[in-house]
């Protein structure tokens, strides 16, 4: 029975589904160069990933390459944006337009992975009425009926840490179904809503004990 994309959401693991992209950025780099064939090998030694477990990867997508010769990197880069969902638009609205929400709306390059900032909200009278990039900036208690205007299914949240769980509910309240939660506290939801958390201070607190090690390492060699 062929795999259809409903069925590789259900069985494709998340660090597989993690890798994706970065297989994605370097065969679009290879098909501007014009390169025709592309092999896991090659893949591998660009992005350190071992070149069995990129073939495995390829596999949930049902993608197979040519033996001795690799794969299509035209037919790759495709398969992997229409499995990734990035051709598609995905409406999305930001609460918290400060510094890290405006940044986010001013930065075009997410539209060319899909997501579409349609709205902006938040509590500040200085903000609200305002454009950012051409995005409307609203009160928040007009979210619900924005989320409506806009038929956006996806809540970025900005806002500081004491406020996350609060608007994650009035997210979901007026309809969202995911949410991208940038604060570092754990908001939570029902099981029927998506959530993706990027948390820059958790990753900043990886890099700076990382680091710490290595200088550690480095002082006692």
């Amino acid at each position: 029975m062929a795999i259809t994309p409903d069925h590789i959401h259900d069985i494709i693991p998340e660090p597989a589904l993690r890798r994706l992209p970065w297989y994605l950025a370097y065969v679009s780099m290879l098909k501007d160069q014009n390169v025709e064939y592309v092999s896991s090998t090659q893949i591998s030694r660009e992005l350190s990933v071992d070149a069995s477990q990129i073939a495995k990867d390829l596999s949930f997508l049902n993608i197979k390459g040519k033996t001795r010769i690799g794969y299509n990197v035209i037919t790759l880069e495709k398969e992997l944006q229409d499995f990734l969902g990035f051709h598609r638009s995905h409406n999305a609205l930001i609460v918290g337009v400060g510094s890290l929400g405006g940044a986010l709306i001013q930065d075009s390059g997410l539209a060319n992975y899909g997501l579409n900032i349609v709205a902006g909200f938040d509590t500040n009278p200085d903000i609200i009425g305002r454009t950012l990039c051409g995005i409307p900036v609203f009160d928040i208690h007009e979210l619900a009926l924005r989320r409506k205007q806009f038929s956006a299914e996806i809540g970025i949240i900005t806002v500081p840490v004491e406020h996350a769980q609060s608007v994650a509910d009035q997210l979901i309240e007026a309809g969202v179904k995911a949410l991208w939660n940038y604060t570092p506290y754990r908001i939570k939801v029902t099981d029927d809503i998506v959530v993706q958390n990027t948390s820059i201070y958790a990753h900043l607190a990886v890099m700076y004990n990382r680091l710490s090690i290595t200088k550690s390492r480095t002082v006692n060699s």
